[in-house]
């Protein structure tokens, strides 16, 4: 059997388990929020008009879960390819238990922004102690190996960024999970590239619950089976992409081989919500605003403005995550500069949000 048969072979166990997961949890989770009227309630900053289940991320840690203990042991068992769990790999773990707790609690108690916080930064302080780390940038600004110190920082601030990023533009049907599905898939084809079995599954587990629920949050009816998916949801899988996109860069000949664009292409994945975050909080800074409050700044907000459906929405900014991506690919080939290559990305970035703005202004006026 070749790498690549076995590599999908493996991962066909994870998505078959975890779609199986999540075919089976999501209605029971709908029927639970009608019995208990857990509902995401309608209001003047929302797109929808209707009470709608909110508790679908429920599903996602346990399906991942499930998927990659069933396929890690079918690998072990008939392959003899056993999997010797690193100290990352659980420490992990159990911050994205913190995580999911967390997620399931504000669901349900709508726990207060400074309280988030802390819980969010003991989680994300958990993976650079276990030296998973940003620990070089690759020429970046200059700057190549950090210090222990600079770098447990950096770690801790990008993964709350991305975990806050992945939580803020949850804001219409299919947008995190459609985003999110595009990153994993990009990550399972670095990760099988990298002859890493354990990510691999990972992301494919993840993967199969999340095209689960995208078909339920998407396509489902009001009434029958639609349902959002959350704070257990959005924040698993923030603090997901975050460890897989740390772990793919960090230098260390131990895991990995060294990897001259391994920093480039983390940042890549993550350029549309971290920048609608950074964009939205520079603005009610500026206006004296509280950072974490709601309103209709964000991008899909300005989309629709412009006058595009929901569905046109989500379409047009999946679009620029994956122009995004190959963008910075083919930059990289033709060996632009790291910082050269942010400086575009802004450039464009801020290019498409000034051109959709002015058509949201020209609709608004008529």
């Amino acid at each position: 059997m070749t790498t690549l048969s076995y590599y999908i072979l493996i991962a066909s166990i994870a998505f078959v388990t975890s779609t199986c997961v999540a075919s089976i949890g999501l209605p029971l989770i709908v029927n639970l929020c009608r019995r208990w009227k857990i509902y995401d309630l309608p209001n003047e900053r929302k797109v929808h008009n209707q009470a709608i289940p909110r508790l679908g991320g429920l599903v996602f840690f346990p399906a991942m879960g499930v998927a990659v203990v069933v396929a890690m042991s079918v690998a072990c068992r008939f392959f003899a390819d056993c999997y010797d769990f690193q100290l990352s790999t659980i420490v992990m773990t159990i911050g994205a238990m913190m995580i999911y707790v967390l997620g399931i609690f504000d669901d349900l108690c709508d726990i207060k922004a400074n309280q988030k916080f802390i819980i969010l930064l003991v989680a994300s302080s958990l993976l650079p102690f276990c030296n998973l780390s940003i620990n070089n940038l690759y020429g970046l600004f200059g700057v190549y190996e950090l210090s222990a110190i600079v770098s447990y920082g950096i770690t801790i601030l990008i993964i709350m960024l991305i975990v806050n990023a992945i939580n803020l533009i949850d804001g219409i049907d299919g947008l995190a999970s459609g985003i999110s599905i595009i990153l994993l898939g990009r990550f399972m084809y670095l990760f099988y590239h990298l002859q890493s079995l354990l990510m691999f599954v990972v992301c494919a587990g993840l993967l199969a619950a999340l095209v689960v629920f995208f078909c339920f949050n998407v396509f489902g009816r009001v009434g029958r089976y639609k349902i959002f998916m959350g704070d257990a949801g959005s924040l698993i899988l923030g603090y997901v992409l975050a460890y897989l996109a740390i772990k793919y860069q960090m230098i260390n000949d131990l895991v990995f081989e060294y990897r001259d664009d391994a920093l480039l292409v983390s940042y890549t994945m993550f350029i549309v919500p971290v920048l609608d975050l950074i964009r939205v909080a520079l603005s009610r800074w500026r206006e004296h605003r509280p950072m974490f409050s709601a309103d209709k700044r964000h991008i899909h907000h300005i989309f629709m403005r412009a006058g595009l459906n929901m569905h046109a929405t989500l379409v047009a900014i999946l679009a620029m995550v994956v122009g995004f991506i190959a963008l910075n690919h083919f930059l990289n080939m033709w060996n632009v500069r790291f910082m050269w290559i942010i400086l575009i990305d802004i450039a464009l970035y801020a290019l498409i949000l000034f051109v959709v703005s002015r058509i949201a202004r020209l609709h608004e006026a008529k």
